[in-house]
């Protein structure tokens, strides 16, 4: 860690506190008293949304042998303090008369989606990054995503349960865009690679984001909420078994690889996330679950090699082919099912 970092990181406290305080102050100004009339038939989701952001997430970017007590603390510190600012944004567009104003719950559960973008942000430039770091980008990508909600429900008219589905290409690309402005790690920098042990937990966040998708998927949608969930489950089977099936066929020895099963098996869910309200046989999406697991595995091999010479981005994690590419190829399924 730079010796700068190191001299500042006495005053982190001191800045969390003082955010801490003008969040409050802010909130007194800018929030309402609204009544949770359906407490009980929205918390379930809000649970399993908040399991995935915090546990999923936490454990998912603990693959690095350094950086995994680490990555699962900066995560918890990021979603309590983004949760807080993306709530605070929102009031002030519900202020300024630019949304309509939501009960509580349903704010937060937003807000939790939407830091989903900021941890698959995180994802891009984990182990280059000091806290300070992490809330500058949480506080500039939250304000960022906002906007880009902003113009979608208003100007483009496009669904608001639909368009938080943009988490994981907004996530993605503004992390590859970050990890711009961080130098690759030396080869030879032991911090920067995996364990046995930090597979094992990072494939264990994986399993927790996998069971907790369909929720995640759903959890916004108006209508057709069963349909949903259901498309999400067969996009994520789907995406899932291909992910086995092409670990063994890539690998010289015929064996798994935690490295391919731990970036595939989700890609299903991330695709589907646009289109899963307008499927109507689970056969597209499972054809869904199957592209988008080929082109997360397959994808790693050619444009690793061009990003990094090339483009000079390091993606710590893979999120361009975890979340990047297959959010690209869902959008453009959603296209061509509005079409048909």
């Amino acid at each position: 860690m730079p010796v700068k970092y190191r001299n500042f990181r006495n005053y982190v406290p001191w800045l969390l506190l003082i955010l801490e305080v003008v969040f409050i102050v802010l909130f007194y100004f800018l929030s309402s008293d609204n009544d949770d009339v359906s407490t009980s038939e929205i918390y379930p989701a809000f649970q399993d949304v908040n399991h995935m952001v915090v546990f999923g997430f936490g454990f998912f970017l603990m693959f690095l042998r350094r950086y995994g007590f680490s990555s699962a603390a900066f995560n918890l510190l990021i979603i309590g303090f983004g949760v807080q600012c993306s709530m605070l944004i929102e009031n002030l567009l519900i202020f300024l008369r630019l949304r309509q104003n939501e009960f509580g719950l349903k704010r937060i559960m937003k807000a939790t989606v939407s830091m989903t973008a900021v941890v698959i942000s995180t994802g891009a430039v984990l182990g280059k990054t000091n806290p300070v770091q992490l809330i500058l980008m949480t506080i500039v990508e939250l304000i960022f995503f906002q906007i880009n909600q902003w113009v979608n429900n208003s100007l483009l008219q496009v669904p608001e349960d639909v368009s938080m589905m943009h988490v994981h290409l907004f996530g993605a690309y503004f992390g590859l865009a970050v990890s711009l402005h961080f130098s690759e790690p030396s080869p030879r920098n032991d911090k920067n690679r995996s364990t046995p042990k930090s597979d094992l937990l990072s494939m264990l966040g994986t399993v927790f984001l996998w069971v907790f998708w369909p929720s995640f998927n759903s959890v916004l949608a108006v209508n057709n909420k069963s349909k949903v969930i259901y498309n999400t489950y067969f996009a994520l089977a789907v995406s899932a078994v291909t992910a086995f099936m092409l670990s063994v066929l890539t690998t010289k020895d015929g064996k798994f690889r935690m490295t391919h099963i731990h970036s595939a098996v989700l890609a299903g869910g991330v695709a589907v996330g646009y289109s899963a309200r307008s499927i109507n046989y689970p056969w597209i999406a499972m054809i869904l679950g199957l592209l988008a697991s080929m082109i997360a595995i397959l994808g790693s091999y050619s444009l690793q090699r061009c990003l990094h010479p090339t483009l000079k981005i390091h993606d710590t994690s893979g999120v361009h082919f975890t979340f990047g590419l297959p959010g690209v190829l869902g959008a453009l399924a959603e296209v061509i099912l509005l079409v048909i």
